[in-house]
């Protein structure tokens, strides 16, 4: 009788670490989560570098893409040019 309950016992206490442990179940079903959450973010991150890297090069060598920059983000306008601005 003695070691049926010490059997139970240890196969309780066994069944607890496995579930609720360090790396059990539950630590793992977490991690599996934050590698996904990880994985997402990583796949994020990479689409706007290969956009930034595009934009780099249209800086590098495209004119009309620098003269369309100029205009937008720095307001410049060409010589002669007039410009028109409209208040409320």
């Amino acid at each position: 009788m003695k070691f049926g309950r010490i059997l139970i016992i240890f196969i309780l206490l066994g069944s607890l670490v496995i579930v609720f442990g360090n790396r059990g179940l539950i630590d793992n079903y977490h991690m599996l989560k934050r590698h996904e959450d990880l994985k997402r973010a990583n796949a994020e991150i990479f689409r706007e570098n290969r956009e930034t890297e595009r934009i780099i090069s249209l800086l590098k060598d495209d004119l009309a893409y620098i003269e369309m920059t100029a205009r937008r983000e720095l307001g410049m306008t060409r010589k002669g040019e007039l410009v028109y601005r409209f208040t409320h």
